[in-house]
């Protein structure tokens, strides 16, 4: 059921403003009329939503530029009903098998067998009874079976500024004698639809007299090049070749967008065909087809829509008459904020963009390539995760081990082995290798997602050297970047482990590259330890940066106050800005609000583009999750490991929340999950296996879905923090004593105080628990009813000793 009070509520707080007026047609368009192109949203907004259902045409049109087209793939019922749906056989997405177990059939549409419950068997009041759900599934299928099929007359209640009509089965429908045209031209005549298409040529030709003169445009959709046409048995590709012949009876044509820009076998982009221009020679508006957020199209716009709108739309040549899009709110991003939008000036004061690992998106994380791409993309700050090798060479990679981002596994899988301090698997570890010996190995470029199938940039898997810190500090130098980020891992373990101090080698190679003495770059030391921090703390020229992995929900002032003595700033994650409940934001934590209020700076990592790391509520878009981060939030610096998405969000006019005419404003978390029904989320769950996405295959002419076992991209916890100051530890670091400071609890500490400790906690926990469950206390429920002075006195005595021996032990070793 639709629950309006709830739907205005999300539209109000959601995509955008709730009237948003066309794009800006004030530059010139390479389009047929010289306007902006249109956006036109298929099944409304159904990359969220159940298609042509009331939450996807209302969203569409409170989401998108003011003269979003509502797009219908017409069927018809047996009684003459029209319904919107895309596939013809309604079982793939509706529970129609359920409720009619016995409605199955065969039949041979255009030339294919076809099994499946198909609506020319139902009634309209039939088909009224079954709900509609999502076929996709790499979306939300929280929203199945809340909406009965959508009927035309659904969408044309909504009042949208125009409604485009398909009409994919006419023959079909002519065999079961239904009349597609009769339908539009009685029951439609004064619903105003803007837009009539068919990939069948004879019903464009048999409508065209009615018509003719009237401000409908007749277009003729392309299917696949080598899909046979039902009217001429032509195939597609031959039909593409006389387009005189299609200007006779269609204004426009709407083709797929690989017709326009070709993609190869490898996924990447081919040259763009003549099409546009051809058409436009003859006066045919061409639109472009199959555009969605979460159907990754080529390795060339690394995951982000917005590169793939452009270049249909903001082409120096042409641009296409409008895009048939699933997620028409991005679409409308890319046409009135980022079109005409390539030499925008950087805003002042805005957030930092840092890099993780480079550019890593599109190379090999921290090799010169990545840093090189991170400085072209517009990054401010590129960062370097510090290793060391087994002879004492700093160099910059993500992690010890060395099997993820490099070929280390074909050659030095001998000398693998299991390091529990640094993590729970065998690893070929970087402190086990000589310099010399990981300089053989080649860089590689990994995606986290690769089990989904989405790889990133495979071309260019093995490109790119790893840099040691001194190459990384003088390329940074010689850049136009705002600062560098320095992460320093694993102090301790390798300093008592291993001999090797890394925090000297750091301080050591910025001493040696000056950059103690630097005035326009900024240095970020970070480190999860604080005792590395303090070391850095003689050092006013740099900023400490807290990493915080853990994901927290609130900062009380002491423990605020407690970050203020090590650090500057703190990297969290996104987990600790927004609470994910099954991909939904759930709620919004204070924690940004908490360090700002503490003067902390806060860092947010690490943003990624692929549509399976953006939670539902940004549309799969992540321009939007940029928005939510710096606009909503407040962040002072994103990282990122596509830094040329962030640096456009930021020059872009709409990230001002309050630009006109359109803006990228920020989602409220909560919004959209309090559509659910009660239950939905639980049943959803329980049918996904994992995260799942739909893939253009290579060899493959539709869409695959592919799944995996993968967890949840998103942390989910509001586990407190308390940081309070813990031991000191000495440490030899190369032949002199640092003072390592660690919180209580880190993986190094160990003794007899920590498990008094925790023992005392479990003791307290079990008397709590027994009182409450019994109503008695612990002693009476041993046997000892009454006061019993002498056991008394000998307890607290007991607890008196133990405290003061444990505040003074601190003490002293504070």
């Amino acid at each position: 059921m639709i629950r309006g009070f709830f739907l205005i509520l999300l539209l109000i707080h959601g995509a955008a403003a709730a009237a948003i007026p066309a794009a800006n047609n004030s530059p010139k368009w390479p389009t047929l009329s010289g306007n902006a192109p249109l956006v036109i949203a298929r099944g409304g907004y159904s990359g969220l939503f159940p298609e042509s259902t009331e939450f996807a045409n209302k969203f569409a049109m409170m989401s998108s530029v003011e003269n979003v087209v509502l797009y219908c793939n017409l069927q018809l019922a047996k009684d003459g009903a029209g319904l919107c749906k895309t596939d013809i056989r309604l079982d793939n997405s509706t529970n129609i098998a359920t409720v009619f177990p016995k409605g199955q059939k065969t039949y041979n549409v255009n030339g294919k067998s076809i099994t499946g419950w198909f609506a020319v068997d139902f009634t309209g009041d039939e088909l009224n009874q079954v709900s509609v759900s999502q076929n996709i599934l790499s979306r939300p299928s929280a929203f199945d079976m809340t909406s009965p099929i959508p009927l035309i007359g659904d969408v044309i209640s909504v009042q949208p500024p125009a409604i485009w009509l398909n009409v994919q089965f006419n023959s079909f429908l002519k065999e079961h004698n239904l009349d597609a045209g009769q339908f539009i031209s009685e029951a439609l005549k004064e619903a105003g639809i803007g837009f009539i298409s068919s990939p069948e040529i004879n019903f464009l030709k048999d409508i065209g007299g009615s018509y003719k003169g009237s401000k409908t445009k007749l277009i003729f959709r392309f299917l696949e090049q080598d899909a046979v046409e039902p009217s001429t048995k032509s195939t597609y590709a031959s039909l593409l070749k006389d387009l005189n012949n299609i200007k006779s009876f269609a204004s426009g044509i709407l083709v797929p967008k690989n017709y326009i820009w070709p993609v190869g076998s490898d996924q990447y982009l081919g040259a763009a065909t003549t099409l546009v221009a051809d058409a436009h020679k003859l006066g045919l508006e061409v639109y472009a087809s199959g555009f969605a957020n979460d159907a990754p199209a080529s390795y060339n716009y690394s995951y982000d829509p917005i590169a793939e709108y452009l270049q249909f739309v903001d082409g120096a040549d042409f641009s296409v008459d409008g895009v048939l899009t699933d997620f028409p709110s991005t679409a409308s991003e890319a046409i009135a904020c980022f079109a005409h939008n390539k030499d925008a000036p950087p805003k002042k004061k805005n957030p930092l963009i840092i890099t993780h690992n480079g550019a890593s998106g599109v190379f090999a994380g921290c090799t010169d390539l990545a840093y090189q791409k991170a400085v072209e993309d517009g990054a401010d700050v590129i960062d370097c995760s510090v290793q060391m090798s087994k002879d004492g060479i700093p160099f910059c990679l993500d992690s010890a081990d060395l099997m993820g981002d490099t070929t280390a596994m074909t050659t030095f899988m001998s000398r693998s082995s299991e390091v529990p301090e640094i993590q729970k698997n065998k690893g070929i570890f970087s402190f086990d290798l000589t310099w010399s010996e990981i300089q053989s190995l080649k860089s590689q470029l990994t995606s986290p997602f690769y089990q989904a199938g989405l790889l990133r940039n495979p071309a260019a898997k093995n490109q790119g050297k790893l840099m040691t810190l001194d190459d990384f500090l003088e390329f940074a130098k010689k850049s136009t970047l705002q600062g560098i980020l320095i992460r320093i891992q694993n102090a301790a373990f390798l300093a008592s482990q291993k001999g090797l101090g890394i925090v000297d080698a750091v301080s050591s190679a910025l001493t040696k590259a000056t950059y103690d003495k630097v005035a326009n770059q900024q240095v970020f030391i970070q480190s999860d330890d604080t005792s590395v921090l303090s070391v850095f703390k003689t050092s006013p020229s740099y900023k400490r940066v807290l990493f915080i992995e853990e994901t927290i929900s609130d900062v009380p002032k002491p423990s605020a106050d407690e970050i203020k003595k090590f650090a500057d700033s703190v990297t969290i994650t996104r987990s600790s800005i927004f609470k994910f409940t099954d991909s939904f934001l759930s709620t919004t934590y204070n924690v940004v609000k908490e360090m700002h209020a503490a003067n902390i700076s806060v860092y947010v990592e690490v943003l990624r583009n692929e549509f399976m790391a953006v939670a539902f509520d940004f549309f799969s878009d992540p321009m939007e999750e940029l928005a939510s981060f710096i606009a909503s939030q407040g962040v002072d610096g994103v990282i990122t490991e596509f830094p040329k998405t962030a640096n456009a969000y930021l020059r872009s006019p709409c990230a001002d929340p309050n630009s006109k005419p359109y803006s990228i404003f920020p989602v409220q978390a909560g919004d959209l999950l309090s559509l659910v029904p009660s239950g939905a989320l639980n049943a959803s769950a329980a049918k996904s296996t994992g995260p799942c996405a739909l893939l253009q295959l290579p060899n493959s002419s539709s869409p695959s879905r592919v799944c995996s076992g993968l967890a949840s991209p998103f942390k989910n916890g509001s586990s407190l923090v308390i940081w309070t100051a813990g031991r000191k530890r000495k440490l030899q670091t190369n032949g002199r004593s640092v003072s390592i400071r660690c919180e209580q609890g880190a993986k190094q500490s160990s003794g007899l105080g920590i498990w008094l400790g925790r023992l005392a906690m479990v003791g307290f926990a079990t008397a709590i628990t027994v009182e409450v469950a019994t109503g008695k206390g612990l002693l009476e429920n041993f046997g000892f009813v009454t006061p019993i002075p002498t056991l008394a006195l000998v307890v607290t005595a007991l607890v008196g000793v133990l405290t003061a021996f444990f505040i003074f032990q601190s003490a002293s070793q504070d």
